[in-house]
């Protein structure tokens, strides 16, 4: 695998060790996703302020709706910029992925409600959800490509799983920063403004990792095999085509992926507060210890897979995650320690398929076009099945139809095993995985 870092350093005549490296790379991607999720564990409060209906479930199922159409624009965002990271390299679209984050949790933080200018409020938060999507679409399958050509040798999932344990990192901030502003904010005012504070705690955390990703390095090309220009646009999209069908798993393995941590990270808190009206304070706080767990679980599942193999381990994990989904089913009805035993167990599931998918993403696409393939499919997988999934987690519970959420899941899980299947026996996994 071609690359600009020596199994020994992360570049060649650059200071920076890997652990730094990873700092920047995880750190701005902790940010991507503890901003991102902010706004799916708020959802509640801003309904009301942006969507006014009278109905606490239609409003909070607005402010889902926005949700998921940011999640419509990262497959836009996958072809802008997983391109243009494929052509002139790597580090350059890691700016533009985290400074686009900052700028639009910082307007979401100081965007004046539907009261104070009508429409145009909701107007603009969807805007800047856009412009979140267009960044986030990019960011989770750059950092992917970006570990696979930075790891060394048989530590491939070791290292994906450090970034997975910052993603979880920054979900479970978001979810501590929720907890504590609420617990520390009388709920009027929580309602008013209070929910503002974690949209500008995520802006000023943004910056700092803004200024870390200056020094990362380029791992496009070897140094001394650099090509004289950039490669065209027309063949990088060849050889996307040429590798469809990996893009097809692709999809399907984000899907599986996304559906169930959505689910557990925005679907099941939004349902406790907004359907069921549990405490806030208990509800954050249950979620925050649930994504500890996850996170505590991504080294176990790194050294698992580089040991049996990251294929033979995301094939045993993800068909183990078909029964497991139904478990969902449990929460049918207010009760807090019905939800927490839901989103403990939850805990081992997700980590073995959110420490995984990244990575098995990564190693279905050669470096030439592996930021866009895996933008495109990531992007894709995302906002058809992973943005969608709090949505329709809360429709199917509000239509008595809740059994139809776990089937879809499972199936989901099933599609994603048989195409990475598919790709494996024509050879065009990448060896070592």
């Amino acid at each position: 695998m071609a690359s600009l870092i020596d199994r020994s350093s992360v570049a060649a005549g650059n200071s920076l060790s890997h652990r730094r490296a990873l700092l920047a790379l995880g750190g701005g991607n902790a940010i991507e996703w503890y901003d991102w999720m902010v706004y799916g564990l708020l959802a509640s409060y801003i309904g009301p302020l942006y969507f006014p209906s009278g109905s606490s479930v239609s409003e909070t199922m607005s402010a889902l709706a926005v949700f998921a159409v940011g999640f419509a624009a990262r497959p836009l965002g996958a072809i802008i910029f997983g391109t243009l990271a494929d052509r002139i390299g790597r580090r350059s679209v890691m700016l533009f992925s985290i400074g686009s984050m900052v700028l639009s949790s910082l307007v979401i933080a100081l965007l004046p409600s539907h009261a104070s200018i009508g429409v145009w409020a909701g107007v603009i938060l969807l805007a800047s959800r856009i412009l979140q999507g267009l960044s986030t679409g990019i960011e989770a399958p750059l950092n992917s490509a970006y570990i696979v050509e930075l790891a060394p040798e048989g530590k491939t999932a070791r290292f994906g799983t450090v970034i997975s344990i910052y993603v979880q990192a920054g979900i479970v901030g978001a979810s501590l920063v929720c907890f504590l502003t609420t617990s520390l904010i009388a709920p009027d005012a929580m309602a008013s403004w209070g929910w503002r504070i974690p949209f500008a705690v995520g802006a000023v955390g943004g910056l700092v990792f803004l200024w870390l990703r200056r020094a990362l390095p380029e791992t496009l090309h070897d140094q001394e095999d650099k090509p004289a220009e950039p490669a065209r646009v027309g063949q990088v999209w060849a050889e996307v085509w040429q590798h469809r069908l990996a893009l097809l798993a692709i999809v399907f393995v984000v899907a599986g992926a996304q559906a169930l941590n959505y689910t557990w990270a925005t679907g099941l808190p939004n349902l406790a507060r907004s359907a069921y009206l549990e405490d806030p304070d208990t509800v954050f706080l249950v979620s925050t210890v649930a994504g500890i767990c996850v996170a505590a679980l991504y080294p176990l599942v790194g050294r698992l897979a580089d040991r049996n193999r990251i294929s033979r381990t995301f094939i045993v994990s993800r068909l183990a995650v078909v029964p497991l989904i139904f478990i969902v089913l449990a929460y049918q009805r207010p009760g807090m320690a019905v939800f927490t035993v839901v989103m403990l167990v939850g805990a081992p599931v997700l980590a073995f398929t959110m420490g995984l998918y990244n990575t098995v993403a990564a190693t279905l696409m050669p470096t030439s076009c592996r930021v866009t393939g895996v933008g495109l499919g990531y992007a894709i997988g995302v906002a058809g099945f992973g943005g969608t999934a709090p949505y329709l987690l809360l429709w199917l519970q509000d239509i008595g139809a809740a059994w139809a959420f776990p089937v879809y899941g499972a199936v989901l899980c099933l599609l994603s095993v048989l195409l990475y299947v598919l790709v494996l026996r024509r050879g065009a996994v990448r060896v070592g995985s």
